[in-house]
């Protein structure tokens, strides 16, 4: 079966801005109509504006026989790294956090381009902790265990990518940032 009649409807919900939302309940109400009705995909972001849905990478994208691409810095206090990327498309980026210092709950920051698509890592850093945001596998750990994070897995651009770390002023971490480049598969049915 091919549905080819969906209709995208958008409803901005308004929030305090001093309040964090913790948990959205969605309820729908569908009255005075037939036919068949299916809630396929929802969509929650942040801003005053709405963003173009895009489906999940899966059903359009195929590997690059390149094998993965590796980019490795020593950051201090903050910097810009740029990734140059071959690949056709964007695609999911691990990164790897190592203090060289110890640093507070919060200070260890990854974001895109302007600061876009912010991650923090929310528990403290120790020197020689690692810190890993895995794109590519939807995880956040810390020393290999499970540890909280606010905000978004990073994602490389194509062709120059800018990537913002921020440490605590006057610490040091070595970064390290693994992606497998993807291009364009067939276009959807």
């Amino acid at each position: 079966m091919q549905i080819n009649n969906f209709i995208r409807f958008s409803e901005s919900i308004k929030t305090r801005e001093d309040m964090r939302v913790v948990s959205v309940t969605i309820r729908p109400l569908i009255s005075d109509c037939t036919g068949d009705i299916y809630f396929t995909d929802l969509q929650l972001q942040e801003g005053s504006r709405l963003t173009g849905y895009t489906p999940h990478t899966t059903t359009m994208l195929k590997n690059v026989e390149n094998p993965p691409k590796y980019f490795n810095a020593v950051v201090r206090s903050g910097d810009t790294l740029v990734l140059h990327t071959s690949g056709g498309t964007t695609t999911g980026l691990d990164c790897y956090i190592y203090p060289n210092q110890a640093m507070k709950a919060g200070s260890i920051k990854l974001s895109q381009g302007a600061g876009s698509h912010e991650a923090v890592f929310l528990s403290s850093a120790n020197a020689g902790d690692e810190f890993a945001l895995l794109a590519s596998r939807r995880r956040c750990l810390k020393n290999g265990n499970v540890t909280p994070k606010n905000g978004f897995y990073q994602y490389t651009a194509v062709h120059d990518d800018k990537h913002q770390v921020q440490l605590e002023k006057g610490k040091s971490a070595r970064v390290y940032f693994e992606f497998k480049e993807m291009m364009e598969g067939d276009p959807r049915l």
